[in-house]
């Protein structure tokens, strides 16, 4: 459905160019048109609606509780979407903000990740400035293509604070550009579009996240004035965005179906092109509990710098981590005698260690990552066994 959903767009385009050379009109002169006319927000509109199929793709919950969650996540990806396209898109001017959140989610987004988000171009140089403070981990990624348009994200450079050069108050200053430059460099290529800042924490509670600033090297101290055009493609790209993620994240939630209550290795090529981490191990899967089942996770942690669990509703969003304990880490975790881990994901507390709150919930996805796996180590997938809540047993 997706690929059909941008085969769409691409036939679209194509004849929209085609009309521009019949009509002996500049692209801008149609963007002002289609503005002035109102086509514009009916195009957004009209494309909002395809957004809607994901909420009826195949193995999707239709229960009033999951469509009014799945509705919810189509509000969210919407708000984000024109934050992102429409508020914050001038590449010229670009501005950092969390994108993904406490109340906007979407594909497994990682309650441990303080995420920052700039539209960017590979028109341009640009710095980041900041200071690296007490978060875990923090690091900077540029990305080609977005969800808007190609539909999907691939990776183009990154830079780790484990090979940055700071200084001695913790600050640091990073170029972004096409060749390398300066202490700290991040690749730039002609079809960059955004940079990302992932931080992770151990302990999101007592770990202050870096502080963070970007500017364009072209001299500029203020956005250019509004144009047509960039409403026009800004409110295209949004609705595309709404519909292009929520269908994507919706035919992976389909595929997780197929090994329920289980943990396999996820492909790692496919999480790239979606904005994931290249150095993060991924085992995504679907999860379903009857009110008197558990399921119980064991696994022995590889060396690795980190490692988390979360649970997410249907829609791959990240269950309400502001209220609930849905998520466990290498440093919150409380750990066999040998090393190893039991999580236990439960409606009611078990009275056990790392016990994982469903928010009353009966089925949803889940997502263990193994971070950063040392030279040597292999990656270990998570064994998983559903049973009785009266049968719950093991070392405590």
């Amino acid at each position: 459905m997706k690929g059909l959903l941008f085969f769409f767009l691409k036939i679209l385009k194509f004849f929209r160019k085609i009309g521009f050379q019949f009509s002996g009109k500049g692209e801008n002169d149609i963007h002002t048109e289609r503005v002035v006319s109102g086509r514009a927000w009916e195009e957004f509109c009209d494309n909002l609606k395809l957004a809607g199929a994901s909420l009826i793709y195949s193995g999707a919950p239709r229960d009033a509780f999951n469509q009014a969650e799945g509705l919810r996540y189509l509000t969210r990806l919407t708000r984000g979407g024109l934050e992102a396209f429409v508020e914050y898109s001038d590449p010229a001017f670009p501005v950092l903000r969390r994108m993904a959140h406490e109340t906007v989610k979407l594909g497994a987004d990682n309650p441990d990740n303080y995420y920052l988000n700039a539209q960017i171009s590979g028109k341009y140089s640009y710095r980041l400035t900041g200071k690296r403070n007490s978060v875990h981990y923090l690091g900077f990624f540029t990305q080609n293509g977005n969800y808007g348009t190609t539909g999907g994200l691939s990776p183009c450079g990154i830079l780790e604070h484990q090979d940055m050069k700071l200084e001695k108050d913790g600050s640091f200053e990073i170029i972004l550009s096409k060749t390398p430059e300066g202490k700290n460099w991040l690749k730039v290529e002609d079809n960059t579009t955004m940079v990302m800042v992932r931080q992770t924490f151990f302990d999101r509670f007592s770990e202050t996240p870096a502080e963070v600033s970007i500017e364009n090297l072209d001299g500029r101290s203020s956005p250019d004035p509004i144009t047509p055009a960039m409403i026009d493609e800004g409110l295209r790209t949004a609705s595309i965005f709404t519909a292009g993620a929520s269908l994507m994240f919706a035919r992976w939630a389909a595929g997780f179906r197929k090994h329920p209550n289980q943990l396999p290795l996820f492909d790692a090529q496919t999480s790239n092109a979606a904005g994931g981490d290249p150095n993060i191990t991924y085992y995504h899967s679907y999860w379903k509990l009857s009110d008197n089942e558990s399921l119980v996770i064991e696994v022995m942690p590889p060396d690795c710098d980190s490692w988390n669990f979360q649970l997410n509703n249907y829609w791959m969003e990240s269950l309400d981590y502001r209220y609930f304990t849905i998520c466990i880490n290498k440093a919150s975790a409380r750990y066999e005698a040998d090393g190893s881990v039991r999580v236990i994901v439960a409606h009611t507390d078990p009275g056990l260690p790392n016990w994982i709150n469903t928010c009353g919930h009966s089925e949803g996805t889940m997502l263990w990552r193994w971070y950063r796996i040392r030279e040597g180590a292999n990656p270990v997938e998570p064994k998983c066994r559903v049973t009785s809540n009266l049968n719950l047993s093991g070392p405590q």
